[in-house]
């Protein structure tokens, strides 16, 4: 054991050596020890079973040990509940070791437990945000008796939280219990590896700086394969056949199509196990626990097993189509390859085209050791408007002048003028009042967020700007809200999903759901999979493997020769300049290779300019009736920083607590979020590479 390992607390190295068993900790959990015991934020980064809650959690049980800290002293939120679950019983074990206690609080506690804690806190408690919202808005709890002890905060997945909203409902609320302790309170995030660690160490701990422990770039062994399969059903014929007696996990980015992985593998005889978010949460737990014990078996998921769940040691990962990045592609890989003399390994089986040149682009960046940026969405003004009502409830009222001493240094997210609009507009509509300077809920505030509707008020959407195409009972996919917007004569849109056509006959923005009925005519939505549309950085990947670039994976006979036929066809990719090209019909389309935001960006220019868009997707936009001088023409007049997709105009209710901003506010936020200037930039500044028809330049 290393000098490090000895700074440790005399009782947990014995039972680390002793009933552990272990003769000696990972690189990773031995360099966390010295900055995490000298109260240092931290981001730690390590690969899936990298031991990144070992090095976490052993500094912490020695600092309550050695300083004597009673109550409540850390605070491990994880962003699921499946994933507390799971870690419960571990660091149960670790803190008996010490006669230390572990809580577990979320939407499944029973009251009783609650109570019990709230008596007799533990010394560590496992919990969500949207938990820590209403422990703190509750009239039953005594926050500062409860929270006010707290010295520490670990956030589980931290990539996941800074990804989305609830990273900065997070933030928000470490700012309030921090201002509960009258302390800072340091902050330790774990993660997979990243593309810009320090930014998101710089993130969570809101500026103050602290370190990087783990490994900065992906390792980039692994046995990785890509098949081009063509279809579901001959995905399951080929996993059915391939590797029996093995335990394989199988991963779909859509429930529909893990569904019908699922059925078809019960029908070739697989004992097959299925885990989702619309599953009830026994139905989850019992298949989890018996693929656990299964020799010979698949358990079929979407991404809600990427995180760290454990479902015991796997032989095969096999991914049905392509995961949105780099770092999805490492969490479900790293699933395998933890038994000694074992490798981690990855299955592509790709169904389309743009499936298989995916998978390949992931692989190329993976092996050049690149993983994409995690990048915190901009402008939270409806998180901040959601925390100014929470603190109307948690304090009785709240004077506009102590806002910033509440919220903390995070409350900059969100721009001084925009702060002030929303709170003259909270107050115009009557979702706040005031009187005396203090601030509390109006009568519509009460009625859409008060304490009988506090569910609505302590969860923040957490899903990127997509919604779930239903057709009756049945899931087809998923679009985004750009694929909505109704022609300029008003006809209905007509969606391109599973290889059929859809009509759209009513749209939810409060549930995010489209439902259709089949429908003649081409769509033009073809924004698969996971439902988002892929990074730029992907897509400049893609492109490179277009222009004949070397994949970062083996490639079966079949994908090679997919492969060979999709570059036969665009012969003119060369990664450098912008094709645009004629399909000899009064028909172009602009290779952009931009991703979604982008195309959808010049896909409104276009329709402003008078062009006729007839699709876009995430790697061109085609129009008719036109010509490539004209588009040509067209995207060099694209101001880069002004082009925004255009959207629905009823858009702005997705937004949950949007009735709390004024409409330019709203505007602000969707517009900052669906935007990609960057990469318009670098699109537009191309040299046009101008094709006249398919066969040449």
């Amino acid at each position: 054991m290393t000098a490090a390992f000895d700074a440790l607390h005399p009782a947990l190295r014995y039972h680390i050596v002793s009933t552990l068993g272990w003769p000696d900790l990972r690189p990773t959990q031995v360099e966390a020890i010295e900055p995490i015991l000298a109260g240092e934020d931290v981001l730690l980064l390590a690969p899936t079973a990298g031991g990144k809650t070992e090095a976490a959690v052993f500094p912490l049980l020695s600092r309550i040990m050695s300083s004597g800290w009673r109550g409540l002293s850390v605070l491990y939120v994880c962003p699921l509940k499946a994933l507390l679950n799971n870690l419960a019983p571990r660091l149960e074990r670790y803190t008996g070791f010490l006669g230390l206690r572990v809580g577990l609080w979320h939407g499944d506690v029973g009251e009783p437990a609650r109570r019990r804690m709230l008596r007799d806190p533990p010394e560590i408690l496992l919990t969500t945000p949207e938990s820590l919202e209403a422990m703190m808005i509750s009239a039953r709890v005594e926050h500062t008796a409860f929270l006010g002890t707290v010295r520490v905060a670990v956030a589980d997945e931290l990539h996941a939280f800074a990804s989305d909203d609830r990273g900065w409902h997070l933030l928000f609320l470490l700012a309030r219990i921090e201002r509960l302790a009258g302390r800072r309170i340091q902050r330790i995030g774990l993660t997979a590896t990243v593309g810009n660690p320090g930014e998101l160490l710089t993130w969570y701990s809101a500026g103050r700086g602290g370190r990087v422990v783990g490994p900065t770039v992906p390792v980039s062994d692994g046995e990785v394969t890509a098949d081009y399969v063509g279809s579901v059903g001959n995905a399951v014929t080929v996993i059915s056949r391939l590797h029996r007696g093995e335990r394989r996990l199988a991963f779909a980015d859509s429930r529909s199509r893990v569904e019908e992985l699922a059925s078809g593998l019960r029908q070739a005889g697989v004992r097959t196990f299925v885990s989702h978010a619309s599953l009830s949460l026994d139905e989850r737990r019992q298949a989890e626990a018996a693929f656990t014990g299964e020799p010979d078996c698949v358990i079929v998921a979407t991404s809600t097993l990427e995180l760290g769940l454990d479902v015991g040691d796997l032989d095969r990962v096999i991914q049905v189509g392509a995961p949105p990045g780099v770092a999805s592609f490492l969490q479900r890989m790293g699933r395998t390859g933890r038994r000694t003399g074992t490798t981690r390994n990855c299955l592509f089986l790709t169904t389309t085209d743009e499936e298989l040149l995916t998978a390949l682009a992931l692989t190329s960046l993976w092996r050049d050791g690149t993983v994409e940026p995690v990048e915190p969405p901009p402008r939270p003004a409806h998180i901040f408007a959601q925390q100014v009502m929470a603190l109307t409830l948690q304090l009785g009222g709240i004077l506009r002048t102590e806002l910033g001493s509440w919220l903390g240094e995070t409350i900059d997210a969100v721009p001084h003028e925009e702060r002030h609009a929303v709170l003259d507009h909270m107050l115009a509509c009557d979702v706040l009042f005031e009187d005396g300077g203090i601030l509390g809920l109006g009568v519509r505030g009460e009625r859409e967020f008060g304490r009988r509707h506090f569910s609505d008020l302590v969860a923040v959407f957490s899903e990127p700007f997509v919604l779930v195409v239903r057709h009756g009972l049945f899931d087809i996919g998923t679009v985004h809200p750009a694929s909505l917007v109704r022609s300029p004569r008003g006809e209905v849109p007509i969606l391109s999903l599973g290889g059929r056509s859809w009509k759209v006959i009513d749209v939810s923005w409060r549930t995010r759901e489209v439902a259709v009925v089949p429908a003649e005519g081409a769509g033009r939505s073809r924004w698969l999979g996971a439902g988002r549309s892929l990074s730029s950085k992907v897509c400049r990947a893609v492109e490179r493997v277009v222009a004949g670039a070397t994949p970062g994976c083996r490639l079966s006979r079949r994908a090679a020769a997919a492969l060979a036929d999709i570059r036969s066809r665009l012969p003119f990719v060369d990664a450098s300049r912008l094709p645009v090209v004629s399909d000899g019909k009064r028909g172009v389309t602009v290779w952009t290779f931009g991703g979604g935001a982008v195309s959808s960006s010049i896909s409104h220019e276009f329709v402003l300019a008078g062009l006729t868009v007839s699709s876009f997707d995430d790697f061109s936009v085609s129009v008719r009736g036109a010509n490539v001088s004209d588009v040509s023409r067209c995207i060099r007049h694209i101001d880069p920083e002004v082009a925004r997709p255009q959207l629905p105009d009823d858009f702005a209710a997705a937004l949950k607590f949007g009735l709390c901003l004024p409409e330019i506010v709203v505007a602000n936020v969707l517009s900052s979020r669906i935007a990609d200037p960057a990469s318009m930039r670098e699109i537009v500044s191309r040299e046009p590479r101008l094709v006249t028809h398919l066969r040449g330049d």
